[in-house]
């Protein structure tokens, strides 16, 4: 949601008046409504006032600060729930089980205030879609194909199937990126007290050197003198800039977008093809599952949309659906994102062409779980001389910058 400063004419007289909203258009929309008997004269976008600011600040702090809900946790639960209702257990004596066994505070509470609502005469998909964001766009999908169905046991095995398949890929990535971390924490731990420790007892045999040091000799002195003085600072301003970062990604969409931008861009190694193999791997993986479950296209494609995290990538597969309803193909529209290639493309038009989409759905997620896994399976590889470069740095800048000076000093006492 934006701002936008709207100017008013009433009785001869401006006035300007804040309304939030989705874009200008709907911004005059809506100063229509609310001020039926004044002139609109322009719409500006603006900043958001000082109040809505803070109280932004707060609920996303609060937002930031909230415990996330460990995938497991709610696999486990669904799957319980799928169990129970085709044992034909009744869903509020299902959930009523479930809320007192689960070990989660909040899933506890969530199934609890679900159950409630339900017995308060709500359906069950009204009464989850308040916690979307906990659950995901995916559950209230299922959850409402197992309504219209009348079989919530099999909608929730596929919901805790689908979540599966993304908690095992997301724990694959952080596995293959974890030994990478480490090494290169290891590394800058390691450089960092080499720094503070050996670098000061050559300090004052380069202070006595007449003439200028070399530029890698300058470097450490500089870099000992700024961990000398202000290594706590630094390190606070580190930690502090980390946590800055992850608030404004998490609650600012214009830095999140620049952010995402940045990340599947081709300069950046490995990283652009990790998220956009895993990305459209989620995204296809859903969509598929729901069209072979039953749910229209159209209402399929709102769903898996919800699930990509990426801005950017988000931002052409919304094109998609609003293709469709202008007459376009699936495979028409999907070509016009240019996220897709025209093997992939090919396998879904002929999918539509024969009756078979939800078939070639699944190839096409095979695929994309293929190219992602191959990629995680080599990461080491792939990431190994960009280490090895870096270490190497490391190590050159050490040895140069101590034992240069020392091999002039050893000429001079020679000559």
């Amino acid at each position: 949601m934006k701002y936008f400063s709207v100017t008013l004419m009433e009785k001869g007289k401006k006035r300007q008046e804040i309304i939030k909203a989705v874009n200008k258009m709907s911004a005059v929309q809506v100063a229509k409504q609310k001020f039926p008997r004044t002139l609109i004269t322009k719409a500006i976008e603006t900043s958001a006032p000082l109040e809505d600011s803070i109280v932004q600040f707060f609920t996303g702090l609060k937002k930031f600060s909230k415990k996330k809900i460990p995938i497991q946790d709610k696999i486990s639960t669904i799957r319980q729930i799928a169990v129970m209702t085709d044992a034909g257990i009744a869903i509020n004596d299902t959930l009523l089980e479930v809320s007192e066994n689960t070990q989660n505070k909040q899933l506890k509470e969530i199934y609890a205030k679900v159950n409630s609502d339900i017995n308060a005469g709500n359906s069950m998909s009204d009464a989850m879609e308040p916690y979307t964001e906990e659950f995901g766009h995916v559950a209230l999908a299922m959850t409402n194909l197992g309504e219209r169905t009348g079989n919530i046991s099999e909608s929730y095995h596929k919901l805790a199937d689908i979540m599966e398949n993304i908690r095992d890929n997301t724990a694959k990535f952080k596995k293959a990126i974890r030994s990478p971390l480490i090494t290169l924490a290891a590394m800058a731990i390691a450089f960092t007290i080499l720094i503070m420790v050996v670098v000061p007892k050559f300090k004052d045999i380069f202070s006595k050197f007449k003439t200028e040091l070399p530029i890698p000799t300058q470097i450490l002195l500089k870099l000992e003198w700024a961990f000398s003085n202000y290594g706590l600072l630094i390190l606070i301003i580190l930690v502090a800039s980390i946590f800055l970062v992850k608030f404004m990604y998490k609650n600012n969409e214009d830095f999140k977008y620049k952010v995402d931008k940045v990340l599947i861009h081709p300069r950046f190694y490995l990283i652009n093809k990790a998220i956009f193999l895993s990305t459209m791997h989620k995204y296809n993986l859903v969509f598929g599952e729901l069209v072979k479950s039953g749910i229209p296209v159209s209402e399929a494609l709102d769903t898996a949309v919800g699930m990509v995290d990426n801005e950017v990538i988000k931002e052409k597969l919304l094109t998609v659906n609003a293709n469709i309803g202008r007459g376009m193909s699936l495979a028409e529209s999907f070509q016009i994102t240019g996220l897709y290639e025209n093997m992939l493309l090919q396998m879904i038009k002929a999918g539509e062409a024969g009756g078979q989409l939800d078939a070639m759905l699944d190839k096409v997620t095979d695929y994309y779980d293929m190219e992602f896994q191959d990629l995680i399976d080599n990461l080491s590889a792939y990431i190994e001389p960009v280490m090895m470069f870096f270490i190497a740095g490391l190590v050159l800048l050490m040895a140069l910058g101590i034992f240069l000076p020392m091999w002039d000093l050893g000429r001079a006492v020679k000559n």
